[in-house]
């Protein structure tokens, strides 16, 4: 055998010793590996963590102060009393001050006259009691004839209405006096002082037995007593 034969015969000894000694075990045959698997450690099972203080149910909030509610406040001062059931408690006597007057002749023979007297504010009054007629320049004034309704019934006059009266007069005679205008002032029950209305009666005989009934709401009743 030539020297370069068994150099190669050698070379393929020596690999096949050395790809022997690297080859795999018989473990390795059995399908394990050169490095054993590491088994991973056993955990211990874990302790569920006590909830949070923020995981509790939270109670409901107390009411603030300004969710409770008010008391009304009191009135700072207290209401007026109220005024009385009575519509006309604060309806005054008529004085000549609120007054329109006429005077017109109701009968001839007699010379008796229709006393006429006109609500011209814009406010009602009441009429109380009778005129008080005095005869111009004479003495003396007219005597109340009849009775008048308490205050309580009295004529309320409104704005712009009106109420009656009649003067009686006398035939005329050698006791009685004619004069031309008579004044009229009304009963107020007070010391009011008041500017007397003048009306012209012509031909109006005077005597002492002059007489005037109290007021009346219409113009046929005065005339009647």
């Amino acid at each position: 055998m030539s020297t370069v034969r068994r150099a190669a015969v050698v070379l393929v000894a020596v690999s096949a010793l050395a790809l022997t000694a690297c080859g795999p075990s018989e473990d390795g045959a059995a399908g394990g590996t050169d490095v054993p698997a590491t088994t991973p450690p056993a955990t211990a099972p874990s302790t569920p963590a006590a909830p949070s203080k923020s995981a509790e149910p939270s109670k409901p909030a107390e009411p603030s102060a300004s969710a409770k509610p008010t008391t009304p406040a009191e009135p700072s001062a207290k209401p007026s009393s109220a005024p009385p059931a009575d519509p006309d408690y604060d309806v005054f006597p008529c004085s000549t001050y609120d007054l329109k007057f006429t005077a017109t002749l109701a009968e001839p023979t007699t010379s008796s006259y229709l006393l006429k007297i006109t609500n011209k504010t814009g406010k009602p009054c009441r009429v109380l009691g009778h005129p008080v007629v005095t005869f111009g320049a004479l003495e003396g004034q007219a005597t109340a004839r009849g009775t008048a309704p308490g205050i309580e019934e009295a004529i309320r006059l409104a704005p712009g209405a009106s109420a009656y009266a009649g003067l009686m007069g006398d035939p005329k005679s050698a006791k009685t006096k004619t004069v031309s205008s008579i004044a009229l002032t009304m009963d107020t029950e007070s010391d009011l002082k008041q500017t007397p209305l003048k009306a012209t009666t012509p031909g109006l005989n005077v005597s002492a037995d002059n007489s005037v009934t109290a007021w009346m709401g219409n113009a046929e009743d005065a005339l009647s007593l």
